[in-house]
């Protein structure tokens, strides 16, 4: 930051003391300019002349008075106006008083609205120069006459200009918060869906195995032939405990469910054995898609075979609608540990977004959420509340090179709250 710069700022934080230079610079004019009188001869030439006591008294009273414009603009143009208007009928030779009124009415014209300035304005302007013109020293066509309408025209001309440019300023500023909170609230309201729809797939996926077991109960208790009378009745607890607790979940999800919702379904929710199957249906659409799996026949939670599923297929539909015609695209199942990785990978060409804070739920999302013409998806932000909800981590970025990279971890051991070293990160570009 400059000097310039940095004075400027230091005046702007202390209007009082701004206020005290100009009206000590506007004194320094208007003395400087009462020493200065025009001559005519045979080309234009200046003359040094004294002015009386009264103009100086006046011209320190005017400026004096600028002090204070900011607290009470019309008061000072009031003041200032007077003093004009004075100087103008005792003035000889005459001062240039004026300025300070010019100023004081450009102070009135840049803290109201336009019709006040017009009204304002045109007083003072009538005011002043009819003063000079009927009572002062010289004739009424002198040009000093008629300079006192133009600089009092130009004062309320350019106070009007500033006010009208800070209203402007604070109506973008206001727009441009008003979109910031309307993100937000819709990035709240999208998190919130997500997670209840979230709930729901977990509600049909317990569900389904509670059901299966209810089924299981019920045979074990007609083929037990070994102390039938108490494997009877433990199956018949096992059997009513699994009918309690279905009937539980479906009351307690069935608030969570909005009117117009589809009914829970009755096959087992979709996981990754059904991989090479949705692959297959991106193939038949145009999209080349490799898949290599190396999971070694893990044995999924249902929650954890959802999400994974979930975020492949998401992965590849974003993958179909942004990368662009040409793309390919690579999934990988990994078990590493005790967690499942899933790798989602393309070649697009599409323009990768700008970088997102990974601390922030709410967040703008990437390249499927802000390219242009999409429509504002929220691909990435279900994934996110799927890894979270799991315990698991989701990284997602622009690849070195080009192309776009999604790479989820989920526990499989555990489907507690996520630890406190797993987050959900965006990367701003991986090398891979």
């Amino acid at each position: 930051m400059t000097t310039l710069e940095r004075a400027r700022c230091e005046l702007k934080a202390h209007p009082l003391a701004f206020d005290a230079c100009l009206a000590a610079a506007v004194l320094v004019c208007m003395v400087a300019g009462s020493f200065v009188a025009p001559q005519n001869g045979d080309g234009v030439t200046w003359g040094i002349r004294t002015p009386g006591l009264l103009s100086l008294l006046l011209m320190l009273l005017a400026a004096g008075t600028l002090v204070f414009r900011r607290r009470a603009p019309r008061v000072v143009l009031a003041l200032t106006g007077t003093l004009s208007v004075v100087e103008c009928v005792t003035g000889d030779p005459r001062a240039p008083v004026t300025m300070s009124a010019v100023i004081a009415l450009y102070t009135v014209a840049s803290t109201t609205d336009r019709t006040t300035t017009f009204r304002v304005g045109l007083l003072t302007m009538t005011v002043l120069t009819a003063a000079a013109m009927l009572a002062g020293p010289l004739p009424w066509y002198a040009q000093e006459n008629l300079g006192i309408l133009a600089w009092t025209g130009i004062g309320a001309t350019a106070g009007d200009a500033v006010r009208s440019r800070r209203a402007v300023v604070q109506a973008i500023r206001e727009r441009a918060e008003r979109a910031e909170r309307t993100r937000e609230e819709e990035a709240r309201r999208r998190v919130a869906e997500e997670r209840l729809r979230i709930a729901r797939d977990l509600h049909d996926v317990v569900a389904h195995h509670i059901a299966l077991v209810n089924v299981q109960a019920g045979v074990a208790a007609h083929v037990m032939d070994k102390r039938p009378d108490q494997a009877k009745e433990a199956l018949a607890h096992v059997r009513e405990a699994s009918r309690s607790a279905l009937n539980e979940l479906r009351a307690t999800v069935g608030l969570l469910r909005q009117s117009g919702d589809p009914a829970a379904p009755t096959e087992p929710a979709p996981g990754l054995s059904l991989l090479e199957e949705l692959a297959g249906t991106f193939r038949s659409s145009g999209l080349p898609v490799e898949v290599a799996r190396a999971d070694q026949g893990t044995h999924l939670p249902a929650a954890v075979d959802l999400a994974a599923y979930r975020i492949v297929q998401e992965a590849l539909t974003n993958v179909r609608k942004h990368a662009g015609a040409d793309a390919r695209a690579e999934v990988s199942v990994v078990r590493v540990g005790s967690d499942i990785e899933i790798t989602v990978v393309d070649n697009g060409s599409g323009e990768p977004p700008a970088p997102e804070n990974a601390a922030d739920d709410a967040g703008p999302e990437a390249r499927p959420d802000t390219a242009p013409g999409t429509g504002g998806g929220h691909g990435l932000l279900g994934m996110r509340e799927r890894v979270s909800a799991l315990g698991g981590a989701l990284t997602t970025g622009p690849r070195y090179g080009g192309g776009f990279r999604v790479h989820a971890i989920l526990p499989v051991g555990t489907r507690t709250a996520a630890p406190a070293d797993r987050r959900t990160t965006t990367a701003q570009g991986d090398p891979v």
